[in-house]
């Protein structure tokens, strides 16, 4: 196998990915919510950014380092929380994890991974962000972030553009629950991936460990690890619909950087800026929460006007290449997250994949 020739394409990657996962697996990873409008504008907003290309140059060298919020990366690029990642392929937080080590790019963990944070403790190396979905009892925010900082993490992610759970359409037709309730179907589509199948028999049921913790503190509620609707888990019981005295307490409690995660409008990102956060991230969250959403490539110059030229941004949603990453930065960004790039890359060839993915942007 040549993976350059056999799969020179991000998109190539992707329709391995779906030949080796059960159907539910590549439903929650490929979805959107409503008809998927929002995911198809990301994406056809980035196409619509075209470039006058110069001549007569003579030769370049090629640099993609950069520095971002004091830290080196050797391209703007990384590696975005999703979750239920081990879901997608068996110990896919451990493995994404090792990878953005090894290539010295960002690694964002979810709190609604499949995996602890003590989990990828050790092979984090420099490269640890952490995502928190804001939960409604501070005590839990203040462990998880406790946990968090503990197990290595130095970036923390506040996404702020979930205030009630999306329908995701899909994800009900496949009957998907969380975790995965073991129906004849879902253990038939199980049956046909012997491959990822025996990954999760050694890895364990993917389910959502961390929160499942916390649900044992909740006076009357799921049991940990009840199946319920793959938007009506036990991580959005958890949540709350923050605001910016919950920014402030989120802040003070991490007391490291925190990244504003999920925002489209221009006033709102710089009163998140004046607030204190370190860099705002530009996202729809891939199409997932909305399905009336602009397109994030639609909403970065108006960002950018708002928060001046300095201001750390980053962006994510739509991104399917290297080009893709190019218009973004030529946009206003400063760093781009790619979410689902990284685990059809990991389902299609294991830890290579996810390699070829960073080889191809």
């Amino acid at each position: 196998m040549e993976p350059d020739l056999d799969y020179p394409a991000i998109s190539d990657l992707a329709a391995r990915a779906r030949r080796r996962i059960p159907r539910f697996a590549w439903e929650f990873l490929d979805s959107a919510t409503g008809e998927e409008t929002t995911k198809r504008r990301s994406a056809d907003a980035l196409d619509g950014i075209i470039f006058r290309t110069g001549v007569l140059k003579g030769s370049m060298e090629t640099d993609l380092s950069t520095t971002f919020m004091d830290r080196d990366y050797p391209m703007p690029v990384g590696i975005a929380p999703v979750g239920m990642s081990g879901l997608m392929w068996p110990d896919a937080e451990r493995r994404l994890a090792r990878v953005g080590a090894e290539l010295r790019i960002p690694y964002a963990m979810s709190c609604v991974s499949s995996r602890t944070p003590e989990h990828v403790a050790d092979v984090l190396g420099e490269q640890g962000w952490f995502q928190l979905y804001p939960t409604r009892d501070t005590g839990i925010r203040r462990d998880i972030l406790d946990r968090a900082k503990a197990a290595g993490f130095h970036t923390l992610i506040l996404t702020v553009d979930v205030p009630v759970a999306s329908r995701r359409e899909r994800q009900r037709r496949a009957r998907l629950t969380n975790p995965p309730k073991l129906t004849p179907s879902i253990i038939w589509q199980a049956a046909t991936r012997p491959v990822w199948a025996l990954g999760i028999l050694r890895t364990g049921y993917p389910r959502l460990r961390l929160m499942d913790e916390y649900a044992r503190s909740l006076a009357s509620g799921p049991s940990p690890g009840e199946s319920r609707s793959s938007t009506d888990h036990i991580g959005y019981l958890l949540r709350t619909a923050p605001d910016f005295e919950y920014l402030a307490g989120t802040m003070a409690e991490w007391n490291g950087p925190v990244v504003v995660k999920g925002v489209l409008n221009g006033d709102e990102a710089a009163a998140a800026r004046d607030a204190g956060a370190a860099a705002v991230w530009v996202s729809n969250h891939g199409g997932r929460q909305f399905d009336a959403a602009p397109a994030s490539a639609d909403a970065l110059p108006e960002i950018r006007a708002a928060v001046g030229p300095d201001y750390p941004l980053i962006f994510d949603s739509g991104v399917r290449s290297g080009l893709d990453v190019l218009r973004a930065i030529a946009l206003g960004a400063d760093f781009v997250f790619l979410g689902r790039a990284w685990h059809y890359g990991l389902a299609a060839l294991g830890v290579a994949g996810a390699r070829h993915v960073a080889h191809i942007l």
